[in-house]
């Protein structure tokens, strides 16, 4: 399992994440593995042009079939087209005018999602979460029926397109009987490209709306409400559960404790000593030199950067150091499912550090380079992901026997 299918670290994990998605239909094999060869040995600028021509070629395709009545082409082709638009804007901040290519395909991205999930049986509902003075935008997605179900908020992580959420986590727990609300948060996509609107720490004022906005639907079991986040969400889950507990279940995949350790072994320990010493001008002059010498470093900064919407890497730095669950995770009573994969490159460790903070119940479920189900959420292994976690999860909820659980069940395993 030691293949690599490009040099760059993060480009060679979307390809990984495009292939794992082949097992819900967001791409296909073929498709994935012919433009990863094209753009094996090439920069950020390749790989956007390389992923925006195949999702444009198969949109047109898929609007093609719409258009000759071809119903299930066109939903799976815009599904796909969805998945490589999103994989495009991965190295969009690589190219020449990055803000303008942003503000050109990820409506081109949205759309193509937007046209999948109508032709979904049935039609998702598009929502509007009422949220401070504004709203979150999202997508209510069900299995037929309309009486009141168990409902899976998704909570994606820092960069992730809402494609991916679908493939990832929304597309099996709709399988299951499950009603989905897929959302941008504060610092994802629609809200951050469109709107403007940075991260915040306290993910708690983002969940307790959406719960709320939930309880007020006759089509939701108010006391089957999950919550599951993915890649950093696995810190804003229990974040979130520290303050709200109206959630039956949740799930970390995987578990983070402090975001701003997945920063530091990009920096280097000199960097890190540096920013400890709170000379902000010398790191700031530092990092910015570093980067000038890395144009690919540069443009993987950018991209990570760029939901804080903070300029100063000083400043920046100190903001995601208050991404932390430490001193808040003792107030965790939801039971809880946290993942743990071989080669966790983010955040390693911090699993089973999550997993020995929490006081209530709870269930840390490993994933093997050997099973093919390794890195950081499981790009390769859906299918055991799936059957690990939901099995969890159903019973928890009750929805494998159509009935509610009985009150202070012990999870399995936990």
């Amino acid at each position: 399992m030691n293949h690599r299918f490009n040099d760059n670290v993060q480009f060679d994990y979307e390809i990984r994440l495009a292939l794992g998605s082949a097992w819900r239909r967001g791409a296909d094999v073929g498709e994935v593995l012919a433009t990863a060869a094209a753009v094996a040995d090439g920069d950020g600028e390749a790989w956007f042009t390389a992923w925006l021509e195949l999702g444009r070629r198969v949109r047109e395709q898929a609007d093609r079939d719409a258009a000759g009545g071809q119903t299930v082409s066109a939903r799976d082709g815009w599904l796909r087209a969805a998945g490589y638009l999103g994989t495009a804007l991965v190295g969009v901040d690589a190219v020449a005018d990055p803000d303008a290519r942003l503000a050109e395909v990820f409506p081109e991205h949205r759309a193509c999602l937007d046209r999948f999930l109508g032709a979904w049986d049935p039609p998702a509902e598009r929502v509007s979460v009422p949220y401070e003075d504004t709203s979150l935008p999202g997508y209510l997605v069900g299995p037929p029926g309309s009486g009141p179900a168990p409902t899976l908020i998704v909570n994606n992580g820092s960069d992730g397109p809402v494609s991916s959420a679908w493939t990832l986590v929304g597309a099996p727990a709709v399988d299951r009987g499950y009603r989905v609300l897929l959302f941008d948060g504060p610092g994802q996509q629609s809200m951050l490209f469109e709107r403007a609107v940075p991260f915040r720490p306290d993910w708690e004022k983002v969940v307790t709306p959406v719960v709320d906005f939930l309880l007020s639907r006759a089509d939701v079991d108010p006391a089957r409400i999950a919550l599951a986040g993915i890649s950093q969400a696995g810190y804003w889950v229990p974040r979130a559960l520290a303050f709200e507990h109206r959630i039956a279940a949740a799930v970390a995949d995987p578990g983070v404790v402090r975001v701003v350790d997945s920063w530091w072994p990009h920096l280097g320990p000199e960097l890190r000593a540096l920013w400890e010493s709170g000379d902000r001008a010398a790191f700031d002059g530092w990092l910015a030199e570093g980067l000038r010498q890395d144009p690919a470093l540069a443009a993987t900064w950018r991209w990570r950067a760029k939901p804080y919407g903070i300029d100063s890497p000083f400043d920046l730095l100190a903001a995601v150091s208050r991404y932390d669950v430490t001193h808040v995770a003792g107030r965790i009573t939801t039971p809880l499912l946290i993942t743990d994969p071989d080669g966790e490159h983010f955040w390693p460790g911090a699993s089973r550090e999550l997993y020995d903070l929490l006081p209530g119940p709870k269930h840390l479920v490993r994933f093997t380079e050997e099973e093919g189900a390794h890195l950081h959420c499981e790009p390769m292994g859906r299918a055991l992901f799936e059957q690990r976690v939901f099995d969890w999860l159903d019973d928890r909820l009750g929805v494998r026997e159509g009935r509610r659980p009985a009150a202070g069940t012990a999870p399995p395993g936990g």
